[in-house]
């Protein structure tokens, strides 16, 4: 059993979308910042579905080659194969969504980073980890480049690995057309062909567009060029055809493309066609390297290029394995599948980013409880939540599991000092107390203040809700928690809702449920609940049951801490922690609340104040993992 199904070798760039839709390139005014290049796409779309992948490729030292670098890794790709070239820059692609027809993108390559892959690159310990190597047809059109990727595929053949190209012909970085014309897909020249032609024998199997048969076969014919290809190579070829799937030939060329093997096309809208190669190869390698048989292949590549079409971006718009799996059972509903809710909500949930099946959190996005402390003001209390920070990562040691809720009106300063690192970070939206929900002002009517947030934030909301509220005060509320979920899934941000319904009325075993429940029905599926300490198996059993049987991709449950006793709070996460989907805690007042208002009297310094706030979050760690593990225990 080999480490590695595939390893990709060849472009990688950071890709700047335009976010507007139907204007020229010219008229961007913002643009969202993604992973790409070809083989960085597929390395990526493989891993979504599954397969070990890893990418060989070269990028800059500097911010956008770490970016490339993080993202891969977030992505669950291995970067051993990722060397950082110390003088040159990562490549930049610049792309736009003009119409269903026009595409433009600027490509910035000159003398990039993974145009200096050489041969000392290519790790022949590595190679052998692989079942097949994939390599894509840029990475022939310059010697370096070329030498670094005939010796990958040389290696791979000599240890008994698969090999596959993706022609992936684009005219202007072969020097065949100039840098405006980086939309093109075809333009003849005798030397690409030649050239394509010296290398095709290396390959089992050969994929491309029409088109990208025309430039390796030396033909406008595209049965010809398939021919002409098939004279030099005995791979399988799959020539892609848009709209009308895909054909597979494993043998002879016969005289039409339906006399092969076929893969049919899924009937949606286009919105957007670059990357949607890359898509449609990383499901192809799927069903190949599962030995699957041509036709569910081709379904498995023409779905994941469906996928691609219909969203942003490249490989932001690649299925989970889970949600092709979904969607090839389930068929097309809506013919704009970025429209598709119940799709939408699958790819979110099962690609995003990071894992946390634990969760101790600190949190002091206490506003209200600060402000009313003797010798407050908002520069001390910005000053203090700085020493809670600090208290975070001595107990965190970089180790993962651990974060904070912190605010940015009074503790900017610490969330500007948590980003980056690997800490859970979640910021509150709600004005403290308020009810009918209301926001921080900084939000925005429009909620475009979210715009602003690092993505490694958790849009934090406490909603005082009640299934028996007034019918007035439950759609004022909704309303607002409807509209910001959908400005968080906007934002690329995950959502924590947060329910009390304690503070409002009284509860029985049915009042978390239910809420939990009607923000379902209403559109609103959080990533993170955080809910009330339950007293009885048997109403976390119902909590858990509600959230699961909506959705479950959910991240899971914090509990919070209400500013309980210990001796109450050590046994509310001892019944909690019997359930799974409780992932752990996010407490405050517990950790802060001695520390705090001597420290704003002056009676105690930063040490101090540290010291004793990072004492009972380390305590409260060490409960919840005596909890958690003495739950297992029972369990086992």
């Amino acid at each position: 059993m080999k480490a590695l199904d595939v390893i990709t070798i060849g472009r990688s760039s950071v890709d700047l979308y335009g976010a507007q839709v139907g204007g020229r390139l010219e008229e961007m005014s913002s643009f969202n910042k993604y992973i790409g290049g070809s083989p960085t796409n597929i390395a990526a779309g493989t891993a979504r579905l599954g397969l070990k992948s890893a990418l060989i490729t070269r990028v800059g030292d500097e911010h956008m080659g770490r970016f490339i670098r993080e993202e891969l890794a977030r992505e669950g790709v291995d970067v051993r194969g990722v060397k950082t070239d110390p003088e040159r820059l990562t490549a930049l692609v610049l792309l736009g969504i003009r119409d269903q027809e026009q595409f433009p993108l600027i490509f910035y390559r000159e003398n990039c980073a993974d145009m200096g892959l050489c041969e000392d690159d290519i790790d022949p310990a590595f190679i052998a980890e692989a079942r097949a190597v994939v390599a894509t047809g840029t990475h022939l059109s310059h010697p370096q480049v070329e030498a670094a990727t005939l010796k990958a595929l040389q290696l791979a053949r000599e240890n008994g690995a698969q090999t596959a190209l993706d022609i992936d012909y684009r005219p202007n970085l072969w020097g065949v057309a100039g840098h405006g014309e980086g939309e093109s897909r075809y333009v003849e020249s005798a030397q690409v062909t030649e050239k394509l032609q010296s290398t095709l024998h290396l390959f089992d199997l050969i994929v491309g567009t029409e088109e990208e048969f025309h430039i390796a076969g030396g033909t406008t014919d595209t049965i010809a060029a398939l021919r002409a290809v098939r004279a030099v190579s005995d791979a399988v070829l799959v020539c892609k055809r848009g709209p009308m799937g895909a054909s597979a030939f494993t043998g002879a060329i016969p005289d039409t493309l339906d006399q092969g093997q076929i893969g049919p096309g899924f009937p949606i809208d286009v919105f957007n066609v670059l990357g949607a190669g890359d898509g449609f190869m990383s499901g192809l390698l799927k069903g190949w390297l599962d030995g699957e048989d041509w036709p569910t292949a081709l379904g498995y590549a023409n779905a994941c290029g469906a996928f691609a079409v219909s969203r942003h971006g490249c490989t932001p718009a690649y299925p989970s394995w889970e949600e092709l799996r979904f969607f090839l059972n389930r068929g097309v509903k809506e013919k704009a599948l970025r429209k598709d809710g119940e799709l939408e909500q699958l790819h979110w949930s099962t690609n995003r980013k990071g894992d946390w099946p634990e969760m101790r959190v600190f949190a002091f996005d206490h506003r209200i409880q600060f402000e009313e402390m003797d010798g407050a003001t908002p520069a001390k209390i910005g000053e203090f939540k700085s020493l809670c920070l600090d208290a975070v990562m001595q107990v965190a040691k970089g180790n993962s599991g651990y974060g904070l809720l912190c605010d940015s009106r009074l503790g900017r300063d610490a969330l500007y000092k948590a980003a980056g690192q690997g800490l859970w970070i979640g910021h509150p939206v709600e004005w403290p107390a308020s009810r009918p929900l209301t926001l921080e002002p900084e939000i925005g009517e429009d909620f475009g203040g979210l715009a602003e947030w690092p993505l490694e934030h958790v849009v934090k909301c406490l909603c005082f809700y009640h299934p028996d509220d007034s019918d007035e005060m439950k759609a004022r509320q909704e309303d607002v928690v409807k509209r910001l979920f959908a400005a968080a899934r906007r934002n690329r941000l995950e959502f924590l809702l947060e329910v009390i319904p304690s503070k409002v009325g009284p509860v029985d075993a049915a009042t978390t449920p239910a809420i939990i429940q009607r923000f379902y029905d209403i559109g609103v599926y959080p990533d993170w609940w955080k809910l009330e300490p339950f007293k009885t198996d048997a109403e976390w059993a119902a909590v858990v049951d509600a959230i699961e049987r909506n959705d479950a991709h959910t991240r899971g449950i914090v509990v919070l801490g209400l500013d309980a006793p210990s001796e109450e709070l050590f046994a509310s996460f001892a019944q909690a922690a019997k359930f799974d989907l409780v992932k752990g805690f996010a407490v405050g007042r517990t950790i802060f609340g001695d520390a705090a208002p001597a420290w704003l009297a002056g009676a105690i310094t930063d040490d101090e104040a540290v010291g004793q706030m990072a004492k009972k979050y380390s305590d409260l760690c060490v409960v919840w993992n005596q909890a958690r593990a003495q739950a297992k225990e029972q369990a086992a």
